[in-house]
């Protein structure tokens, strides 16, 4: 992988990546995706069609980065999110950073959609919901072990959630996706980073970054591209 943009450098090693996609102490919603040249997000209902090696590796540089993984609970269901463990290849990567091997799992669920005896209905997970939510199912995803916020009455409160989540040390977050909560961030004003993968592939059909109108354009700021196998990894600030 090489960088084209600041300052041109070649075989950029994990630790050059870190480095690359290091922030400053604080809080801050980081976005990561991958497209296609047409704007699609998946291939048959998934991202990995989408992927790469080079994609993959920026993956884990910036979930190693991360206090915690924030992702609507569709995009978790169905790319089949499990916790970051400390023997995968993240948690190996978090620990040679100076970081704890596990970061939790933050999933986005207006109607707490977790269900006890999921992948990620574990003491580690956090499930973010609102009030309107089913009580029973909150409490039994409660009773097994999962950190319950209500943000909200009818809707997921993103600006109040971020607050407790980083009431709780889990300031810095990479949002995974999908794409209506990436909409609904934009929206809510809260996104400082957009981290997106652009592949060589042109996909047609209904899957789109940003899945609705949002109340005024936003214009993100170039910081850097890196570049692998055609595969351009570009990140951009997004001003408040």
């Amino acid at each position: 992988m090489r960088r084209l943009h600041p300052s041109p450098a070649a075989d950029l090693s994990d630790d050059d990546l870190a480095a690359a996609y290091a922030l400053p102490p604080g809080r801050s919603v980081r976005v990561d995706f991958v497209t296609s040249l047409d704007g699609a997000v998946t291939v048959d209902g998934r991202s990995a069609g989408l992927g790469s090696p080079g994609d993959r590796r920026v993956f884990r540089v910036l979930r190693a980065l991360a206090d915690a993984v924030l992702v609507g609970h569709g995009t978790a269901a169905a790319e089949g999110y499990r916790p970051v463990a400390a023997d995968s290849a993240v948690g190996r990567l978090r620990a040679a950073l100076g970081r704890p091997g596990t970061a939790p799992v933050v999933v986005v669920s207006r109607r707490a959609s977790l269900a006890p005896g999921d992948r990620l209905a574990v003491p580690s997970t956090v499930l973010v919901t609102c009030a309107s939510a089913d009580p029973g199912r909150r409490a039994a995803l409660a009773d097994a072990g999962v950190e319950v916020l209500v943000c909200g009455d009818d809707d997921v409160d993103l600006p109040l959630a971020l607050d407790r989540l980083a009431d709780r040390r889990l300031a810095q977050l990479v949002c995974e996706g999908g794409p209506a909560l990436l909409t609904a961030a934009l929206a809510a004003g809260v996104v400082d980073e957009l981290d997106l993968t652009v592949s060589p592939a042109l996909v047609g059909g209904e899957s789109r970054l940003v899945t609705d109108a949002l109340p005024g354009v936003v214009r993100p700021r170039l910081l850097q591209v890196l570049e692998e196998d055609g595969v351009l990894f570009t990140r951009y600030a997004v001003d408040r």
